[in-house]
């Protein structure tokens, strides 16, 4: 069964960035969405951890995030907009809003 992560907390506010790769499976993907796009910010910790894991990670970012914030995507995730985003929640057995 797969699963769709939704994070939009900033990673360096609280330990639900971290909680959520823990639990995520190989069939799972995370969407990064509001704050939790810092989590992109160069060379920052959460950005190394996202990187050393981006051979198994299906991450996608929310564009809207991304252009508010000055934030680049790495070319191994996914920008999408508000309808891929609804596509996305369709796409996947189950969709956990880290809340």
């Amino acid at each position: 069964m797969s699963t769709l992560h939704v994070l939009n907390h900033s990673p360096f506010s609280d330990s639900r960035f971290g909680s959520c790769l823990r639990v995520m499976s190989t069939h799972d993907a995370l969407l990064l969405c509001g704050d939790a796009a810092y989590a992109l910010q160069p060379h920052s910790r959460a950005r190394e951890t996202l990187d050393s894991m981006k051979a198994e990670l299906k991450l996608f970012v929310l564009d809207e995030d991304l252009v508010a914030r000055n934030l680049q995507c790495p070319d191994w995730a996914t920008r999408v907009d508000y309808p891929a985003f609804v596509a996305l929640t369709i796409g996947y057995d189950k969709v956990n809003t880290w809340l």
